[in-house]
């Protein structure tokens, strides 16, 4: 591989007038930093990206950590993190698994955002400390070098347990989430705290879930064999709720009458089902974009919030009122 020092060699010159020259530094003629640059084509010189990384120490490269890229909500938010990300002069790298943990202790990043569960708290309190620049987007977590961006996960579960209620549902159910997952621990939280605030005489019960179409499969067959009337069902991502909308139009059973649905996150196919699935919706491409907006600022020493909150609201779709029968086997 061809060397600075090979190029100063040929052109007769001193090594930092060769890197003055490359760098553009006004400390050498321009006839002189022609004359180098030349040399450098005919020697076909590619300069080296870790060196240069190192005397500046930074890459203009931001790294996406995520848990899986499994279903449809990923494509919105990483479009919003890579339009601002080029817009300002920096790259988006996608990383998942354990290993990839490294190329931020190794400097291969200028920051990271963070929406990736195989990450501890103190392994990315160990990475602030050392200065690392980071957005988490799926836990609170407080310190100089991380700004939280976060869905507002309790207003959008308390919306869709009200509109549960408002349609007269006296049995309700909540598909949950993966065990230990921030969104699906802060959207459970809100869905029992409007059961218990209602007041009225609800039967609420829990289904454990995955955020996958199989656990809303699964969920909606346990829902049918305990079948005694008319039941809304809170599923707290809308994968497990097309899920649900799959398991039960081979049934008797129907969305909008004999069970009513709600998800959350308004992915593209939620409008095409029928009756339309009603959810909470936010922009996931905003999301995105303000996770990026942040964490450049945080990296130039700009002034930034501790947190920022992405808000929700709920698409109520083609509603029907459940209707007080009841289907034999």
């Amino acid at each position: 591989m061809v060397s600075i020092k090979d190029i100063a060699k040929h052109a007769g010159v001193s090594i930092s007038t060769v890197s003055y020259a490359l760098n553009g530094n006004p400390k050498v003629t321009e006839e002189t930093r022609k004359r180098i640059l030349a040399v450098a084509n005919e020697l076909n010189y590619v300069p080296n990206a870790a060196a240069r990384t190192l005397k500046k120490r930074e890459t203009r490269i931001i790294g996406t950590f995520l848990t899986t890229f499994e279903g449809s909500f990923y494509g919105g938010l990483l479009q919003g993190m890579k339009e601002i990300m080029n817009k300002l002069g920096y790259d988006l790298v996608i990383c998942s698994g354990t290993q990839s943990h490294r190329m931020l202790s190794e400097g291969m990043l200028d920051g990271a955002i963070i929406l990736d569960r195989e990450f501890s708290d103190d392994e990315l309190i160990q990475h602030a400390n050392r200065g690392h620049k980071l957005v988490v987007l799926d836990r609170e977590l407080s310190h100089e070098n991380v700004v939280q961006v976060l869905l507002d996960n309790k207003a959008g579960a308390t919306f869709a347990m009200e509109y549960l209620i408002s349609q007269g549902h006296k049995k309700l159910y909540a598909v949950t989430g993966p065990e230990g997952t921030f969104d699906s621990e802060q959207r459970l939280a809100a869905a029992r705290q409007t059961v218990e605030r209602s007041g009225l005489n609800i039967t609420y019960k829990e289904i454990p879930g995955n955020f996958d179409k199989k656990s809303g499969f699964a969920a909606a067959a346990q829902i049918i064999a305990e079948y005694d009337g008319p039941a809304g069902v809170f599923c707290l991502n809308d994968e497990m709720a097309i899920g649900m909308y799959d398991a039960l139009k081979e049934t008797p059973y129907r969305i909008g009458e004999h069970v009513h649905v709600v998800g959350f996150d308004h992915i593209d196919i939620a409008d095409y089902v029928q009756p339309r699935l009603a959810t909470v919706d936010y922009s996931e491409r905003r999301w995105g974009a303000v996770a990026a907006e942040q964490l450049i600022k945080l990296i130039g020493g700009k002034g930034t919030a501790e947190h920022e909150r992405i808000y929700v609201s709920l698409i109520t779709g083609d509603s029907v009122r459940p209707a007080n029968v009841n289907i034999d086997g």
